[in-house]
């Protein structure tokens, strides 16, 4: 592996939450630390469709996720499967989606829930969790700080080459209530103050870091469709590499191959957009 970098999505946080409540990561855009630029979702901007795309670089027409009810092992080249490939290490700490995905379908949590297996082709060294129950009420979202330190100890006792993080805490919380209110106001706020300390700590560990989110959310707590409020979303990189202009708009399928660009594993024909990192 040519490097080592993180990849950590929060769910569902739209481009002017980010740029307005996480004051840490835009602390460290002004001091030149990391650099932001705009993300904008594949279509429908449905959770799982994302997920999808994010790893295999396709859109939700090619790889066929197309809601939240159509998750299965894909069969399209993914990020986790290049980079192993290539020799390299990954984790994940995420939801049971990501597991089906890459790993095997159906998730069976006694089995999966936890596993570490050196020869899986894709995920190395897997932490997941169901969410079962989840509802209006009740968020069933575990604690972002338990999953930061969770991604931290699979890097320290396994040199990951490289970790996804997934987090659905703020999508639960915008669907409950909604973005225009205190309730969501000091949830972006926490998360960013957990999050903040794992920022230094990885970068010290030499990760490049990307924190972004899947998609955004509008007013009412919806996304899945074209509004910006539901696709658009930012994303902030630290790192050595050269990126774009502040004014572009980072395309959703480009993530996949600038990542297996950064590592120097295999870009597959299948992952056509530009690598926006250089």
């Amino acid at each position: 592996m040519r490097g080592k970098l993180l990849l950590i999505i929060i769910d569902g946080v739209p481009w002017r939450n980010w740029r307005r409540l996480f004051g840490n990561l835009e602390g460290w855009v002004d001091s030149g630390e990391a650099r932001v630029w705009k993300h904008r979702s594949v279509l429908p901007s449905t959770s799982a469709c994302c997920y999808a795309s994010i790893h295999t670089g396709v859109a939700p027409a090619v790889h066929g996720c197309t809601s939240n009810g159509t998750v299965r092992r894909l069969d399209l080249p993914d990020v986790f499967g290049q980079i192993r490939k290539a020799g390299g290490v990954t984790g994940a700490v995420a939801h049971s989606f990501w597991s089906e995905f890459f790993n095997r379908a159906p998730f069976d949590p006694v089995r999966d829930i936890e596993y570490d297996e050196p020869d899986s082709q894709t995920i190395t060294h897997g932490r997941f969790h169901t969410m079962a129950g989840y509802g209006l009420i009740n968020q069933m979202t575990p604690s972002d700080a338990d999953l930061f330190a969770t991604l931290s100890m699979l890097c320290a006792r396994f040199d990951l080459d490289y970790g996804m993080l997934h987090s659905c805490t703020l999508d639960s919380m915008g669907h409950r209530f909604f973005h225009d209110c205190q309730e969501m106001d000091h949830a972006c706020y926490q998360l960013d103050a957990m999050l903040a300390p794992y920022i230094k700590r990885w970068r010290t560990a030499g990760y490049e870091v990307i924190v972004t989110a899947d998609h955004g959310q509008d007013a009412r707590g919806h996304h899945g469709g074209r509004d910006p409020l539901q696709q658009e979303a930012a994303l902030y990189y630290f790192g050595e590499a050269e990126g774009p202009g502040p004014e572009e708009v980072i395309d959703q399928l480009q993530l996949a191959p600038t990542i297996l660009s950064r590592l120097g594993a295999p870009v597959p024909e299948t992952m056509q957009a530009p690598v926006f990192l250089r």
